[in-house]
Parts: structure tokens; C-alpha cells; sequence
């Protein structure tokens, strides 16, 4: 029986959800084990395959390969092995060598990283690729080189070797704070369990020294097609087609002929809390984590789904008044948060994370443990419960609607999960109708019950402090503490905040257009308004239940005298803390429950801007958030003022603790001078800072209509929303003055030299275990008479040495993780004249010790591709790259928007948005015709010094040495000096903490 309305429109498709007819659930009906709207199958050789069409985006296919095979099955010799099996897979296969897969799937425009790449976690490895399939034979290649992987990785002595900086370069960038914090409390979490002892990771004696048979070994062992499945998630024609290519590549493959039984591994609990008290000396700031392990629950049944509602809905509900509290006066914490995951296979957690001022731990602790007590003894009101209510349904509204426009790849991880976690799809339409039946049956007394699992016996609870000042006593009498007042009952019910009906109270006129423009080359229609604002809209059919918009208007800090500069610079923050949109931040998020609408703000150097993402049907509230924005006058009040300094201080203390703050500033402070706009905030700018001057900037930042371009796209249906824009866009008033008011030819510039000369230096930073980071920067200039294609060539010739430096430094010589590229132009004023000043910077980590020299080689590349140019193969494939992202862009909301922006901001608009679009797009096509070899080695020459030797900053970060380290150089070198032999052990004890997310060593993303 068809259960859904017959739907033509977008309106029709709204109304598709609310008519939705509700089931008649039988709790106990056991969900099907068969994933829904997928070819499912398993091949004579054991692999399982999921093969689904789908269309968005258009031509693009999702793969993945997924082993149930992850570093828990190492032995100790294996420590790291499973992980480094997947970084060898990209590197050779039987019919690929010296990353040639890499090359391949770039030269069809699928970018290494986000198109290619893997994961390794404790309990399965994850191989995935997004490709084109517009030609025939794209897909059957992309197949075939994840059948490559599963039985064909070639593991020999070289390759290893030449794979191994890769992979200690992945493993140092994990010894930091961050690393440290999530390493130490995945081993208190799994103590008592193998999953303790092998984070993905794995030791860097096993990296460093572990044989190649070894290594092949574990990958015969475990990589067995029975334990494999692959998803192709894509625009296929028909599934069949790809199922038979599956059956081409991997059919004929075989693996051992007994499968591997593969053993399971338990997480003891333990009855008693575990405590402890982490100091980090690097960490961000004092932090507390409650963990509550358990079983990880079954996904079988209605029942099983109604309590997954049940749990997010008391997730959300303690998470609104977590929030809340945080907004108090004098609060316990700045932020606090809880989430549910599951960990490894058999575990699952409760966790509860809290950031607090310094030696603020202990308070903290106790309202986190209070708030679970209060839960317990007086549950959820029904107004807290309707709101996640709310929330949920409108989630699930938003999925139902754009059901046919799901990426391929959210898709693709659904089957994953099916096949690695044995959760059931039962896909979008049989789900909302779950969600609508049994959304509104759950109560507050069935929140409340999941309260009753946090209790603290089997839980890890742990401060995180950059200087110890919390002990575990001081835990475990908070724990005694908190047990009694709940065992008293002497904890108060929760006291509610008295919440408004509507957000604008009055409505306002409505403005009405004064001209109005369509541009046919864009789709797109600009109206100018009675009030002087300016509106451009496009109508799209991408997403049915999303409109995005940004409004901008030029003149910003760059105007200011440094005087000013500091107190202007918070307005934003501390009018965020009081409420820019007319009510506090907690008891707007209540007012805006079920709804949604999200809109920011930001204050930047040249322009000021505000930002939406909204349901179709829920623009007007986007509209009157902005409205508000608008019309309210922040004022500062002591306690706001208090709290924002607080968190500002922590901030900057935070900065300080950072082996990599003194790193960045310098760079900085090289590259742009010493100006205030540039350097990093201190504790004593914070003290100047003047609330009420900061407010008042803010509040006229946006407070003039008449100078904002404001651009709309999305599901927009004109008739509904122009009035809408008419009243609540168009019916801001006019000051009686202009506010603000700039010609963005007469803005100031940024006052920013980079040096002329070479400037290569060591930046030494304390360490508790040793980073190495690179920065090499030159400078760039734009001339004036073809800035537009100069722009373009410039975000090719990134591009281009990204994939350069990348295959010098990883692919040939095996000493970096990954190097990125970036272009800053953005400290030039935007005016339409003079040349456009700015810089491409090239980072990467590495061993301290060959930093320098892996300078050089970068240095010796760049000369190379400007005095010999790039190859044919190289040019095809940034080329490549380029088309397909721009392909991909074509069918995004984002995408339009930012382009229609950069269109009126482009030094080429003179009032006409069309040719402004034109210009721009032209630029593009004959930047890519014209783009050759020859051309990109002449661009490289033109746009950056030549040769590049002659002018460019060199920042490296080095671990400064202890005084214990290096008096024992000396003894090292006085004693050789001699000839004599000697030995020196010195040892540091590390200091291990805790981290707020458990995601990195559990999910491990470690990809290649």
C-alpha cells in the first residue's frame, strides 16, 4: 500500500511529510536484516558487495572497500602493522607501482585526500574513493584498484622503507597534547583489554623496524575476501551493470582457503569508578570527562529504535540545560556537552565533556554529577521534552524531504555500517514514519530512565589541567558528595526560564521594490529596496529543504584607529553573550525549537557580514532573526562582560601553552610586520578593552539597511518569499543618518610589507615530546590590466605545487605525512584599482632533524617548475581536478552563493551582476585553454619571485632542548672528544592526559 501523498511541488513535498501517514508498530517486530534500496549480494569467493544508484551528485560514484580487520588482531611484533598496510596499499600493488594509483585517480580528477584515502581503526579498515564515471570506463578502473587492494598490495622491502617516514611523520604529529590526552585515556577506558594495548597507530620501534615478511604476513592472514565487502554508491544507469564489473575484478581473486576466525575481545567493567587527574602542560585549557562504559545494545527491533529516540531525546534534553547553565552568571564551565558512541565492537560510552576556567575542575565536576541527580530525582519537564521532541521531528522532516538528494556518500557509510556494525537500513521513508508514530509516545519518565545508566560505578571520570590543582580525593568527595544530596533528595527541581511566543513582537511594514533586474545567464533576480538594501535571489532545486543566504557590506576594522581597534574587535563577542538577536542565547535556542533556521554574524577587516541556512519553511524565521539583528541595541552588563573576559583570558593563556603559538606568531610577524592587526591578542590588550565601546560599534556595524547587498539561494518559491524579504528585510528602518557608509575604492588598506630579502630562521618553542612544522612563504603580486585571469592562474599554480612538493616529499623521498598550499590575498583592501598584494605559503611536519633539507628539495622543485616547467601529465591533471570540482559545484547551494558574492565583489562589477558573472567565467575558460606547460612555468615566474631562491621566509619550528638534554650533548661530545665510549641515559617522564573526544583513538582516523 502507498503510504505517501502524491507530491509535484516543493510545497507538495512539505506537506508529503506532515500527511505522512503514522504505522501501527509492533514493538517487538524485528527490523529486516536485508539493507533496503541496495543491490545486495556475496560473491562464490565470500565478498559481500552493495551496489546502489544514485544521483546526486551527477556522475560521481562513492566506493569503498572495508576489511574487518583492524590493529586489535596485531600481535605485539604487529604493533602498528595494520595501519601500515593501508598506507602501503596506495603506495604498490601487483599492477601499480611507486604510488601510481595515487596518479591515476588524480588524473581523472579524484584528489588525493578528499577523494582518496583510508582509515584504520581497532576493528576494520576502511579503503574509499569518489570518482567521475561520466566515461565507461572510469568505474571499472576505480573497481579494479580496490580489488587491488584487497589481495594484491605488494609488501616489500623498499616499499616499506620508503612508506615508513610517511608513517612516523603521522605518528609524531600525533605526540601532542591533543595526541597524548586521547592516548592516555584510551588506555584507562580499555584497561583490562587488548584494544589497551593497540591504538591504529601502533609503536614506533614496530614502525621503524618491522620486517617486511612481517607485514605481509598479517595482510595474507587477515585481508580474506569473506571478510570483505564493497560499496558502489553512484549515478549508475542500472546496478546490475556494476555488479558485474564487481564480479569481472574481484571474482576471479581468491584469498587463503579457510577463512581466519576472527576472535573477539571484551572490555571489562569494573564496579567501582576510576579516577584521575591529567596535567598537560600544553593543554588548551582545564577540562573535566565523565565516561560511562557499557554493553554495546543490539539494533534489532521497533523496541530497539523507539529507545535510540529515546536516548538522543534525553542526549538533547540534558544537553539544552548543560547549555543553559553555562550561560548563568559566574558559571562552572564554559561549555559542556553529552553524546553517546560506540567506542569499539563489545563497548559503548556516556560521554560527558566540560571545558572551565583554570582550577576550576572540581566545581565543574560537581554541577555536571548534580545535573544527573536532579534528572534522576525530578526527570524532565514536558516543556523540555516537546522542545527535543520538536528538534528530532524536524530533523527527520529535513532527511524525508530530500530523501531522492542524498550524497552518495552519506549513503555509502549507511551500507558500511550495515556491514561492518550490523545496523539495519530500512530507509528514509520507513524511518519517518517510525520517527512520526513514536516521536510523540516517548515521555519524560521514559528520558528519565536513561539517567539511571550514568550511574558512576562502571564510569572513568578525569580533569584535564595545564597545571595540576585538582587530586583524585577532591573526585572522589565531589562523587560522596553529590551521592548524598541525591540519596537526601536534597536537590531542587530544575527552574525554568519564562520563553516568548514570537521573536519579532511587532511586525514592520513592509518596504517595497523600487527596481528590479533578472539575469538570465545566472537564473537569478536582484531587486533594490525602499530602504537602499539591495537583494539578488536564485532559485534552485538542489537540496528541497535548504535556503542559504549572506548578506555584506564594506568598511570594517580596517577603518579603525589602533586605539579603538582592540574594544571594537570584541564587540562581536560580547554582544553574542548578551543576545544580538533581541533575547539571551539560551532562551533563544528554546524559541527556536523545531525550527530550522541558524543565522551568524561576522565583523572582518573590509566588510561586515551575516549568514543564514534555513528550511523553506522556516525563511520568515531567518528573515526576523535578521530583522533583529538589526533593530537591537546591545548593551553591556557586568556579569556578560565578566564571563567574555574570562573565557578570553583562558583563551590567550591557552595561546601561550602552545608549542606552536610562538611558531605562528612569528611567521606572522615576518610575513606581515608588526602591525596590531596581525599580531596575537595579549592580556594586556584584553584590559584596555572598553564593553561599552565595543557595543556600540557592534551595534552599528549592523544597524544601516541601506549599505547591504544581501544574496538568497536555494529552495525559494518567489511568491512566498519576496514578500517575506519585502517585510522583514525591507521594513528595517533608516537611520536618520548614514551609519558606516563606505565607497570600497576609499577603504584603508591593512598595513602589511613582506620582507625582500631571504629570511630563513628556527623558531625554538619548549616541548614535552619533540614537533617539527614548516612554513615557506613567497610573496605574490597581481597586476592590475588581467587580474582576473591572474587570480585564476594562481589557484592552479597552487594546485600545482601542492601535488609537486607532495610527490617529492611523500611519494619519492617517504619524509612527510601530507603538505598543503594556500594563497592569502585577502589583506589587500577590495578596491577595483592597483595591484593585488598577497602570498602562497607551503606547510608540512617532519622529522626535526632533516627540516632544513626537506626546505631545500622544496626549494630545488619550485626552481625546477619555473625554469623547466611542469609536465604535460601534470597540467592534465590540475586540470582535471579543477573541472571535476567545479562540476561538483555546479549542483550545490554553497557553490551559488559564494559565486553570486564573488560576483558583486569582484573588482570587475560596475552594476551589473551578469557581466560581472560573464568576465568571470570567461576568465576561467581561458585561463584553462590557455594553461600548458609553458604557460604555468611563465605564470610561476610572473606571479612569484624568480628565481623563488631570491625571496621567500623559511619558518621552522624545533623542539628547544631541556637543560638536561643538552649538558648531556655535551658530555656526549666531550666524551667522543676523547675517544672514549659512554653511555648517557636520561629520561623524561611524559605527562598523559585526557581528551574531550574519544572519536580519534577509536574511529582512528589515521589516512593515508
Amino acid at each position: 500500500m502507498n503510504l505517501l501523498p502524491p507530491e509535484s511541488s516543493p510545497m507538495a513535498k512539505k506537506q508529503g511529510f506532515r500527511s505522512l501517514k503514522l504505522v501501527n508498530v509492533d514493538l517487538d517486530h524485528v527490523l529486516s536484516d536485508e539493507p533496503f534500496g541496495v543491490d545486495y549480494g556475496r560473491l562464490d569467493n565470500g565478498l559481500f558487495y552493495y551496489v546502489r544508484s544514485n544521483s546526486k551528485p551527477r556522475a560521481r560514484a562513492a566506493l569503498a572497500l572495508a576489511v574487518k580487520a583492524g590493529s586489535v588482531l596485531e600481535e605485539e611484533d604487529e604493533r602498528g602493522v595494520a595501519h601500515i598496510v593501508e598506507h602501503l596499499a596506495f603506495s604498490a600493488t601487483t599492477n601499480y607501482t611507486n604510488h601510481d594509483i595515487i596518479k591515476f585517480l588524480e588524473s581523472i580528477g579524484s584528489e588525493f585526500g578528499p577523494c582518496q584515502n583510508a582509515v584504520t581503526s581497532a576493528d576494520d579498515t576502511v579503503y574509499e574513493l569518489f570518482v567521475p564515471v561520466d566515461k565507461p570506463e572510469l568505474l571499472s578502473q576505480a573497481i579494479s584498484v580496490l580489488a587491488e587492494f584487497s589481495t594484491e598490495v605488494r609488501v616489500s622491502k623498499e616499499d616499506l622503507n620508503k612508506e615508513r617516514g610517511a608513517v612516523m611523520e603521522e605518528y609524531r604529529g600525533n605526540r601532542n597534547a591533543t595526541g597524548r590526552m586521547q592516548d592516555s585515556n584510551w588506555l584507562l577506558m580499555m584497561e583490562g583489554s587488548k584494544y589497551a594495548e593497540r591504538l591504529p597507530i601502533g609503536l614506533e620501534k614496530v614502525i621503524r623496524t618491522v620486517s617486511a615478511e612481517t607485514v605481509k604476513q598479517f595482510y595474507k592472514k587477515w585481508y580474506h575476501l569473506s571478510n570483505m565487502a564493497l560499496i558502489a554508491v553512484g549515478d549508475f544507469s542500472d546496478t546490475q551493470s556494476v555488479v558485474e564489473l564487481i564480479k569481472t575484478h574481484f571474482g576471479r581473486k581468491t584469498s587463503v582457503p579457510e577463512p581466519p576466525l576472527i576472535p573477539t575481545f571484551s572490555v571489562p567493567s569494573h564496579e567501582e569508578p576510576r579516577f584521575s587527574c591529567f596535567v598537560e602542560s600544553e593543554a588548551a585549557g582545564s577540562a573535566v570527562m565523565i565516561s560511562y562504559k557499557m554493553a554495546v545494545g543490539e539494533l534489532k527491533t521497533v523496541r530497539d529504535y523507539r529507545d535510540l529516540l529515546a536516548e538522543s531525546m534525553f542526549l538533547q534534553a540534558l544537553n539544552q540545560r548543560f547549555f543553559k547553565i553555562s550561560r548563568r552568571q559566574d558559571p562552572p564551565y564554559f561549555s559542556c556537552s553529552a553524546s553517546t558512541d560506540i567506542l569499539v565492537d563489545p563497548l559503548k560510552a556516556y560521554l560527558m565533556t566540560s571545558s572551565c576556567k583554570e582550577k576550576g575542575t572540581i566545581k565543574a565536576l560537581e554541577s555536571m554529577l548534580i545535573e544527573i541527580a536532579r534528572v534522576r530525582l525530578h526527570g524532565f519537564s514536558d516543556r523540555e521534552v516537546s522542545i527535543v521532541r520538536a528538534q528530532l521531528m524536524s530533523e527527520i522532516e529535513s532527511a524525508y524531504l530530500e530523501r531522492d538528494q542524498m550524497q552518495s556518500t552519506s549513503l555509502r557509510d549507511e551500507y558500511l555500517q550495515h556491514f561492518l556494525r550490523d545496523e539495519p537500513v530500512i530507509g528514509i521513508e520507513y524511518e519517518a514514519q517510525l520517527q512520526k508514530t513514536l516521536l510523540p509516545q516517548i515521555s519524560a519518565s521514559d528520558l528519565s530512565k536513561y539517567a539511571e545508566k550514568l550511574r558512576t560505578s562502571c564510569s572513568v571520570i578525569k580533569t584535564i589541567e595545564p597545571r595540576a590543582s585538582a587530586v583524585v580525593d577532591d573526585l572522589k568527595n565531589v562523587v560522596s558528595k553529590i551521592n548524598a544530596l541525591e540519596k537526601e533528595k536534597n536537590i531542587l527541581p530544575w527552574d525554568e526560564d519564562q520563553i516568548p511566543e514570537e521573536i519579532v513582537t511587532v511586525k514592520p511594514n513592509p518596504g517595497y521594490i523600487v527596481q528590479q533586474f533578472e539575469y538570465s545567464n545566472i537564473g537569478a533576480t536582484e531587486l533594490f529596496l525602499s530602504n537602499g538594501m539591495r537583494v539578488c535571489y536564485k532559485c534552485t532545486d538542489f537540496l528541497n529543504d535548504q535556503v542559504m543566504f549572506t548578506g555584506f557590506s564594506y568598511g570594517s576594522l580596517s577603518e579603525l584607529p589602533e586605539s579603538d581597534y582592540f574594544s571594537c574587535s570584541m564587540g562581536q563577542t560580547i554582544a553574542e553573550e548578551i543576545g544580538v538577536y533581541g533575547y539571551r542565547p539560551s532562551v533563544l535556542m528554546d524559541m527556536l525549537a523545531g525550527k530550522r533556521a541558524e543565522v551568524g554574524n561576522t565583523i572582518g577587516a573590509y566588510m561586515r557580514t551575516f549568514s543564514a541556512d534555513c528550511s523553506p519553511s522556516d525563511l520568515e524565521t531567518a528573515l526576523q532573526l535578521v530583522y533583529q539583528l538589526f533593530t537591537t541595541n546591545v548593551t553591556p552588563g557586568d556579569e556578560v562582560v565578566k564571563l567574555v573576559m574570562q573565557m578570553s583570558e583562558e583563551a590567550v593563556h591557552a595561546q601561550e601553552r602552545d608549542p606552536y603559538t610562538v611558531f605562528a606568531n612569528r611567521v606572522k610577524e615576518l610575513n606581515y610586520g608588526k602591525s596590531y592587526f596581525f599580531r596575537p591578542i595579549r592580556i594586556s590588550d584584553l584590559q584596555k578593552v572598553d564593553p561599552l565601546k565595543a557595543c556600540d560599534y557592534f551595534n552599528n556595524c549592523f544597524k544601516d539597511p541601506s549599505s547591504f547587498t544581501v544574496v538568497i539561494v536555494g529552495n525559494i518559491n518567489p511568491t512566498i518569499a519576496v514578500p517575506l524579504i519585502l517585510q522583514y528585510l525591507g521594513g528595517m528602518p533608516m537611520p536618520p543618518e548614514p551609519v558606516l557608509h563606505f565607497n570600497r575604492d576609499d577603504l584603508k588598506g591593512l598595513p602589511f610589507t613582506f620582507p625582500r630579502t631571504i629570511i630563513r630562521e628556527s623558531v625554538y618553542s619548549p616541548m614535552v615530546e619533540a614537533q617539527c612544522s614548516v612554513q615557506l612563504c613567497f610573496p605574490v603580486e597581481l597586476k592590475t590590466g588581467a587580474m582576473v585571469e591572474e587570480i585564476h592562474f594562481v589557484g592552479f599554480l597552487s594546485r600545482l605545487i601542492e601535488t609537486k612538493i607532495m610527490q617529492v616529499l611523500r611519494f619519492k623521498h617517504g619524509q612527510i605525512y601530507t603538505a598543503g598550499v594556500s594563497v592569502f590575498l585577502g589583506g589587500n583592501k577590495p578596491s577595483r584599482t592597483g595591484d593585488v598584494r598577497g602570498d602562497i605559503s607551503i606547510n608540512f611536519s617532519c622529522d626535526p632533524e632533516i627540516a632544513s633539507k626537506l626546505v631545500d628539495l622544496t626549494l630545488d622543485e619550485l626552481l625546477r617548475l619555473q625554469e623547466e616547467g611542469p609536465s604535460d601529465e601534470d597540467i592534465s591533471t590540475i586540470l582535471e581536478i579543477e573541472q571535476r570540482a567545479h562540476e561538483n559545484g555546479l549542483q550545490e547551494n554553497y557553490w551559488w552563493l559564494d559565486r553570486i558574492l564573488r560576483g558583486y565583489q569582484s573588482r570587475v562589477y560596475s552594476g551589473d551582476l551578469g557581466a560581472s558573472f560573464k568576465i568571470q567565467d570567461e576568465a576561467r575558460s581561458k585561463v584553462r585553454k590557455s594553461l600548458t606547460p609553458s604557460t604555468a612555468q611563465l605564470a610561476l615566474q610572473r606571479i612569484m619571485p624568480f628565481p623563488c631562491t631570491k625571496q621567500y621566509t623559511a619558518v621552522i619550528l624545533m623542539p628547544r632542548k631541556s637543560r638536561l638534554k643538552s649538558l648531556t650533548s655535551f658530555f656526549q661530545s666531550t666524551l667522543s672528544t676523547y675517544g672514549r665510549e659512554a653511555k648517557i641515559l636520561a629520561g623524561l617522564a611524559g605527562l598523559t592526559v585526557l581528551f574531550l573526544s574519544l572519536r580519534r583513538c577509536s574511529q582512528s582516523i589515521r589516512k593515508s
